[in-house]
């Protein structure tokens, strides 16, 4: 089951790099709009957070606080990017909340123990 978990967290930071590295992307370009990397990031970011979330160690799970907010900020994402997908720009203060929110994310990963 570790190797399972390991797997699922290798390719959860990938999610998060093709997240904030599309959005990195898109922000140096001067054009705000959602592509394809932070589509697929967001996804990707969604769906191992949840696999995750399943008990797969021996005891040493997260607290479910941590879980809840997590979930709530990935769910925020995905449907911040999912819906501003098809638009040709994104407002400056929507795009730069999905950069914030990933970050916040990532210390929440992070920082909360």
């Amino acid at each position: 089951m570790e190797a399972l978990r390991l797997i699922l967290l290798y390719v959860h930071l990938i999610g998060f790099a093709l997240l904030l590295g599309g959005a990195v992307a898109q922000y140096v370009s001067g054009r705000l709009r959602i592509n394809a990397a932070m589509l697929w990031g967001s996804v990707i970011q969604l769906l191992t957070g949840v696999g995750l979330s399943a008990p797969l160690r021996d005891g040493d799970e997260p607290a479910p606080a941590k879980l809840v907010t997590k979930l709530v900020l990935a769910l925020l994402i995905f449907v911040m990017v999912f819906f501003s997908r098809k638009r040709e720009q994104v407002a400056r203060g929507h795009f730069l909340a999905i950069v914030g929110l990933t970050l916040v994310t990532a210390a929440v990963a992070v920082f909360w123990r």
